[in-house]
């Protein structure tokens, strides 16, 4: 899933920045300058989706950006994530799965030095319209 959240972006006076989603409790950051902190900021944002996806959380809806308020140097800025690709990158744990085919196409697919987890991951892929 695609995400967009509104973060409020506090500078510090070293020069680093903290970041805080006022939608997700608990969900915050910091970075050592802006670019820092806007990778920290997408990378803290897509673990707490990941997270609340697989804990089967609902998902706050996200705050129209010009109704959070900040004070002093504070700025809201929109972080966009996408657990999917996370969830790609992250999560290549292979999982067993049992099937059944016929006989004869076993035999004739292991004849022919079939990679039956290939083709089964290209086919599930297909069905699914995933591209890489």
């Amino acid at each position: 899933m695609r995400y967009t959240y509104a973060a409020i972006f506090t500078p510090e006076e070293n020069g680093m920045y903290s970041v805080n989603f006022p939608d997700l409790q608990g969900c915050c950051t910091s970075g050592d300058d802006m670019a820092d902190a806007v990778y920290m900021a997408q990378d803290v944002l897509c673990l707490t989706l990941y997270d609340m996806e697989q804990d089967k959380k609902v998902i706050p809806k996200a705050s129209n950006p010009r109704d959070i308020v900040t004070t002093g140097e504070q700025f809201t800025s929109i972080i966009a994530v996408d657990t999917e690709t996370y969830r790609k990158f992250y999560s290549k744990k292979p999982v067993k799965k049992t099937l059944t085919i016929p006989t004869w196409l076993n035999e004739r697919a292991e004849r022919a030095n079939v990679n039956f987890s290939g083709i089964l991951q290209e086919a599930l892929k297909a069905h699914l319209h995933i591209r890489e």
